[in-house]
């Protein structure tokens, strides 16, 4: 039986580390054709009462629609997109949806498309998961599971998100 030395067991731990580290935070769902990538959100202080949902959409089939989605912390949830025209932010939801073109993608971050959480029921934690669903026009609907990332949680180009708007937190 051979044992490897604790210098080579400290070696293969440390290579193993990011390995273990990306498969523990990365989580993917798919519905038909399409695959939903790392479903996210903000961490809210206690007493807010909205929150945002974050995701890709990656579509390998024919064109499909985002049309609705839910999450267990909101009493209602809302497909939104933030536009900024001429230096004024706007904030719209989206009634009908979202076009998911066939082979493409479609990014819900801050500042852009995003879920809109409204009626939390409790604050949503950092370092927690919770439960939603998101349905598609023609793949139907698929069970999904949000991370909660820190606070002030946002892409490396993003400019902070803006759903102070809408009375989330700030980042």
């Amino acid at each position: 039986m051979s044992m490897l030395s604790p210098h080579r067991t400290l070696l293969a731990a440390a290579l193993l580390l990011p390995v273990l580290a990306t498969a523990a935070s990365a989580h993917e769902f798919k519905a038909g054709q399409i695959e939903i990538e790392h479903p996210w959100s903000r961490a809210t202080p206690p007493g807010a009462k909205t929150g945002a949902g974050y995701l890709l959409l990656e579509n390998d089939g024919p064109a499909d629609r985002l049309v609705a989605a839910t999450a267990e912390v909101a009493g209602r949830t809302e497909i939104h997109q933030m536009t900024m025209t001429d230096g004024v932010m706007r904030m719209r939801a989206q009634p009908e949806g979202v076009e998911l073109p066939a082979d493409g993608e479609v990014a819900f971050e801050p500042g852009s498309y995003h879920l809109m959480f409204f009626d939390l029921k409790q604050p949503i934690r950092e370092g927690k998961r919770f439960k939603g669903t998101l349905t598609f026009e023609k793949a139907g609907t698929v069970d999904i599971e949000f991370a909660v990332e820190e606070a002030g949680a946002k892409k490396t180009d993003d400019n902070g998100g803006g759903h102070a708007a809408h009375g989330a937190a700030s980042p």
